[in-house]
């Protein structure tokens, strides 16, 4: 007995027979002396509605493991090289995908006699969706051992890793301004030509802004060099596209990604809410054939007695039938006896005299 073996036959029992069977997983493990095993066996969690229908798709259809998990693949490197066709594609996969699993884990449900609340669907739903977005919950899903539904905490990681690099064009033009001061220092010395002395201020940059007010009353036209930082800024601005056209490229892809998002959002809100009207249609065809069927076992049973009543009748019928040829037997036997006493009679009469 190992731990494996005894959680793949635990999960794949219906819900209200997990507990007795663990218990007595439990049991056999320390009967036989392995302590760690029981208790270990023991922190297996009992599964919800939505994670044992979950791990029925898994058991009862394992063909359909290997197109969501590829399908999941594909959708993340989508994601991380903003291939809005791709992405589109794949979400019209994901979403027919997504769907008619969820909607063979309710039948398989039902089947099984545990019919699924709209709220335990919802929750296949987002299993399924975190199996496509997560490589771990893909994993984890595979094994058939879920105790609860899987949430997604975050969307498509490779989106958020693709998110990164897209700033860096904004960013990289910021340590321009600290080029400004060295520009500004070699614009100083222009109005210095007007008052040679002034070079020591020139070769500290740093100091200058400090030295402007103490000899402002002599030197007044600098007001002049202090505004030439600020046009000296144009000048820098065109170091900011040297990486441009990669940047318009990977700009223009981010925004057809985020467009191709949104319209993908929107077209899923709207198939959720198909699913939502297709799930109160079954559930509607369901409680039909719940009347339906219990109308064909009270016939099933009205046929079967019916059934018996014939049968009945037909030994009956048997019955009158030998207890008439015995009758015809006895008439028969008894016109015999009549005629042979009649002829007996007759001879007597015949030779009695005169």
């Amino acid at each position: 007995m190992d731990l494996d073996a005894v959680a793949d036959e635990l999960y794949g029992l219906r819900p209200e027979d997990f507990t007795a069977a663990r218990a007595a997983r439990v049991a056999a493990a320390r009967t036989a002396g392995d302590r760690a095993l029981a208790e270990r066996i023991g922190k297996l969690r009992r599964p919800s509605l939505s994670a044992w229908a979950s791990n029925l798709l898994v058991r009862e259809q394992p063909e359909q493991i290997e197109p969501l998990i590829k399908l999941g693949e594909a959708l993340r490197q989508a994601h991380q090289d903003l291939d809005g066709a791709q992405l589109r594609a794949l979400s019209r996969q994901q979403r027919s995908l997504i769907s008619a699993l969820s909607r063979q884990a309710g039948q398989l449900a039902a089947n099984a006699g545990h019919p699924l609340s709209e709220g335990a669907q919802r929750e296949i739903d987002s299993t399924l969706h975190t199996v496509l977005a997560d490589p771990e919950a893909a994993r984890e899903w595979a094994t058939g051992r879920l105790a609860k539904p899987l949430t997604a905490t975050v969307g498509f990681p490779a989106a958020a890793l693709s998110a990164k690099p897209r700033t860096a064009p904004a960013g990289r033009p910021r340590p321009a301004p600290a080029a400004e001061p060295r520009r500004a220092a070699s614009a100083r010395p222009r109005p210095a030509s007007a008052a040679e002395p002034r070079p020591a201020p020139a070769a500290e940059p740093r100091r200058a802004p400090s030295a402007r007010p103490r000899p402002a009353s002599a030197t007044e036209p600098r007001p002049a060099p202090a505004a030439q930082p600020r046009a000296a800024k144009p000048r820098t601005a065109p170091a900011k596209p040297p990486p441009s056209r990669a940047d318009k490229q990977r700009r223009e892809r981010l925004d057809r990604a985020r467009k191709d998002a949104q319209d993908t959002d929107v077209e899923l809100r709207a198939r959720e809410k198909e699913a939502a009207t297709a799930t109160r249609d079954v559930d509607q065809a369901r409680k039909l054939a719940e009347q339906l069927r219990r109308h064909m076992n009270e016939l099933s049973a009205e046929l079967k007695r019916t059934e018996g009543e014939y049968e009945e009748a037909r030994a009956a019928e048997r019955k009158a039938h030998e207890d008439l040829r015995r009758t015809e037997r006895r008439i028969r036997e008894a016109r015999r006896r009549a005629e042979t006493a009649a002829a007996k009679v007759e001879r007597l009469v015949q030779s009695a005299p005169g």
